[in-house]
């Protein structure tokens, strides 16, 4: 190492000393997805993100996605995918097939991409231990249709049980939950992931919320990212429509997550190499930063 990469490599661990002194002891959950997932570089930088997360003190839930393995099985299959406002129509061939990617082919890559980068993670879904209680979820096609269409094996939470979650990370280990939930008779449910890991933020009260995505964060009119907003600036943009379509549910997520007490929702960009590092640990960070107005 050159007398300047070493003093390179000092600025950013004396940047970093702060933020790991301020959130040490404090849980993180993190929702995994977009290109971090497929892209074989990222997706090794994430799993040592994450150990080095846990290694400095802070207790990382991660929470992961998985719509398009899950459309890729389904194409094999010959069972034709549906969605109905963003929401995946799940019969019952389509909710076997989401376990067993979601909770079984995905859910282990990451347990064993942590545990090779000297992590102990432990792989678990919504159902085990009835981690996330569920509904049917019914919906309408638009605001103003009065018939409601059934979707299938789509949940609504209505309960998250931490215990389990506790347990594990007062044990040292990494929490990898795969969002399906549970419903009161034991039946399973398909569910959007941001919304498994804002519910879960809420409910830990997490010092943060973190939203891996494919967007470089939330942008202003003029297409620049906004590195920190609070929730009435976020309100506004949604008011004026400068957030809109496919922002407008991972924002929402975001702005839930901070009204019920997170202290902060950060929408990050998940196709730069340690996104996570650099948002956690640096002033610059790579997204948006979304906090409550107090």
């Amino acid at each position: 190492m050159s007398k300047i990469e070493a003093s390179t490599t000092a600025q950013v661990l004396t940047e970093a000393l702060p933020y790991i002194r301020q959130f040490h002891g404090q849980t993180v959950v993190i929702k995994y997805g977009g290109n971090a997932m497929t892209d074989e570089a990222l997706k090794s930088a994430f799993a040592c993100d994450v150990v080095l997360m846990k290694l400095v003190g802070i207790n990382p839930i991660v929470v992961h996605g998985g719509g398009p393995q899950i459309g890729e099985l389904l194409t094999k299959l010959n069972i034709e995918s549906r969605f109905v406002n963003g929401m995946r129509v799940t019969d019952t061939a389509t909710m076997d097939v989401v376990q067993m990617v979601l909770g079984g082919l995905v859910n282990q890559e990451i347990v064993s991409l942590v545990n090779a980068n000297g992590g102990r993670a432990v792989g678990i879904t919504g159902k085990d231990g009835g981690l996330v209680q569920a509904v049917k979820l019914k919906m309408s096609p638009n605001l103003n249709a009065p018939e409601i269409i059934d979707i299938g094996h789509v949940g609504e939470i209505t309960k998250i049980n931490t215990e389990i979650l506790t347990t594990l990370t007062e044990s040292e280990f990494i929490p990898v939950i795969a969002p399906i939930g549970v419903g009161a008779n034991g039946e399973s449910y398909n569910i959007n992931a941001d919304i498994v890991a804002g519910k879960i933020a809420e409910s830990l009260q997490a010092e943060k919320l973190l939203l891996l995505t494919n967007t470089a964060g939330i942008l202003d009119a003029q297409g620049n990212t906004i590195s920190k907003i609070s929730r009435r600036g976020v309100e506004a943009l949604i008011d004026d429509g400068t957030i809109s379509q496919g922002m407008l549910p991972k924002v929402q997520c975001a702005l839930d997550a901070v009204s019920a007490g997170v202290h902060s929702a950060q929408i990050v960009d998940g196709r730069i190499p340690r996104a996570l590092l650099l948002e956690v640990f640096t002033d610059a960070g790579v997204g948006t930063q979304i906090f409550a107005d107090d």
